[in-house]
């Protein structure tokens, strides 16, 4: 979820319900999660505790009930079983273990060590929030020194309710990458609703969707044009929700209160708001191709 240079390429989708890509009977499940617990899985899921900031992002990333919960019946928002939820927390002057000072506290969750793969179809259905500055996240990365491990942004968002983007970053192609999509949304069905966040991730080839529609088609001599390949190593899954940086602040000009942020989201998170859900995450396998762990 590194910054990105904003290149728009045009899709537009409809008004459905987004149960999201249907598996062939060839696929075999090889992670899922539907949240459905009384507290997080934690032998799935880590939670990231970190003070150092980059992008200038604004937030504190803790592990603390208030800012990663588990959800049900109608605080689940439509969740079938019950949602993940990464709540934003004002908290002004909140100091880190690493000595650095922030004014929020938001959530990181990743599989690192506990699950990752190679190829395969990562699928996430998820409710943003709108408000300029939110920058949530469902993202893959390799493990090692980055760039050269490789990541791919299947979500991202800058609270602007009518586009998500996705992106990959490697060796040669990262920051402002020209590695990058969005998909436009309607105003009735827009990024506050659910929706079905994929990539079809093979050997030559990634596929980004969202629900049913395809946001971008890229293929290894199309990356190789910038770079070296970093695509044939494991992944694990990564969900987030920063507050303001680089990429919010390209999109909406903003550098006060906070770069990338401006006020009226700042009173958005001091009244409570702001929550990204999650009602499931599954990966499935291709036969002959997939590796898991």
């Amino acid at each position: 979820m590194r910054h990105q240079l904003v290149v728009v390429l045009l899709v537009a989708t409809a008004c459905v319900r987004h149960p999201g890509p249907a598996a062939s009977a060839a696929d075999r499940t090889v992670f899922f999660d539907d949240f459905n617990g009384a507290a997080l899985d934690r032998t799935k899921w880590n939670v990231e505790v970190r003070g150092r900031a980059v992008n200038d992002e604004q937030q504190a990333y803790v592990d603390s009930a208030p800012t990663v919960f588990i959800a049900h019946g109608a605080a689940a928002r439509g969740a079938t079983n019950g949602a993940l939820v990464i709540h934003p927390v004002y908290a002004p002057g909140y100091v880190s273990a690493d000595g650095n000072r922030h004014d929020f506290l938001s959530g990181h969750l990743d599989t690192h060590g506990r699950f990752d793969f190679t190829y395969g179809v990562a699928s996430a259905r998820m409710k943003l929030p709108s408000g300029s500055g939110f920058w949530p996240a469902f993202w893959l990365l390799g493990g090692g020194d980055w760039p050269a491990t490789g990541e791919i942004d299947v979500m991202e968002n800058v609270g602007e309710p009518d586009w998500t983007s996705v992106a990959l970053h490697g060796p040669g192609y990262f920051g402002d990458t020209p590695l990058f999509n969005r998909l436009y949304l309607p105003a009735d069905d827009d990024v506050t609703h659910w929706h079905v966040y994929t990539v079809d991730w093979r050997p030559d080839t990634l596929l980004f969707r969202v629900d049913d529609r395809l946001v971008y088609r890229l293929t290894r001599p199309m990356v190789e044009n910038y770079g070296r390949w970093a695509f044939d190593n494991p992944k694990f899954i990564i969900l987030n929700l920063a507050l303001g940086g680089a990429y919010p602040l390209k999109v909406n000009g903003t550098k006060l209160p906070y770069p990338g942020l401006p006020q009226p989201t700042v009173n958005k998170i001091v009244r409570g708001d702001g929550d990204v859900l999650v009602d499931w995450v599954r990966v499935t396998a291709h036969p002959m191709t997939t590796t898991a762990r």
